[in-house]
């Protein structure tokens, strides 16, 4: 059954596309999947505020880097547990996970007063904007 497809977005052909997906072998692909990074930001005239949901990651794993008004955010997950048995060994399991996400803000950011937080996976940042940063509107000649 191998076959070759090119995937045209305008085929007339949908119930023998889905009866194709039906009978193809199922994956489980969520088992070794890294941490995502998810995102909430906030603008107001002072500066932005960002949440950023990143469970079951310590805070020493997690690196906040503010280069002008591009913000990286970079996680690692490290989880490794042993259950023993009467002195042996009888499960250890290893987890490792890595995310990273850059934004671009619409400002630069004063990285001398800028303040990170992080409480139940949650990581909450207020990244002030620079003075003088504004922009000016030009006008077209």
């Amino acid at each position: 059954m191998n076959e070759l497809r090119i995937k045209d977005p305008f085929t007339l052909e949908p119930m023998e596309d889905m009866f194709r997906r039906f009978f193809r072998p199922w994956r489980a692909e969520l088992v070794d999947r890294a941490p995502q990074i998810k995102v909430d930001i906030d603008e107001d005239d002072a500066g932005f505020t960002v949440k950023a949901d990143i469970p079951g990651v310590r805070k020493e794993d997690i690196d906040v880097r503010v280069d002008g008004n591009v913000l990286t955010l970079s996680a690692e997950v490290k989880k490794e547990s042993e259950e023993k048995k009467e002195g042996r060994v009888v499960r250890s399991e290893r987890e490792y996970g890595y995310a990273s996400r850059s934004l671009m803000l619409g400002a630069d950011v004063d990285e001398a007063k800028a303040i990170a937080k992080y409480d139940s996976g949650v990581l909450t940042l207020k990244l002030p904007k620079k003075a003088g940063s504004s922009s000016k509107r030009l006008t077209i000649a």
